[in-house]
């Protein structure tokens, strides 16, 4: 199974950013920022664009999906 890997955390520190301004630029709940970094929750692809837009950046530059080496034995 793919994993999302985000650099929302790395990019908010760099801006001195909170979550919660983060979470409002973005029209969401602080609650649901704090899943995304830590991993819990996958965004939609605009919230994924939305954030990307936000630190000036390419929605693969703030996410990447790993796949699991398990996952090449499928084919």
């Amino acid at each position: 199974m793919a994993e999302l890997i985000t650099r929302i955390h790395e990019l908010r520190r760099e801006q001195k950013m909170s979550q919660s301004e983060l979470a409002e630029a973005v029209g969401i709940r602080r609650e649901t920022l704090s899943h995304l970094e830590n991993g819990k929750y996958n965004p939609s692809l605009k919230l994924a664009m939305d954030i990307a837009k936000v630190f000036g950046k390419r929605v693969e530059d703030v996410f990447e999906f790993i796949e699991d080496e398990d996952d090449d034995d499928d084919e």
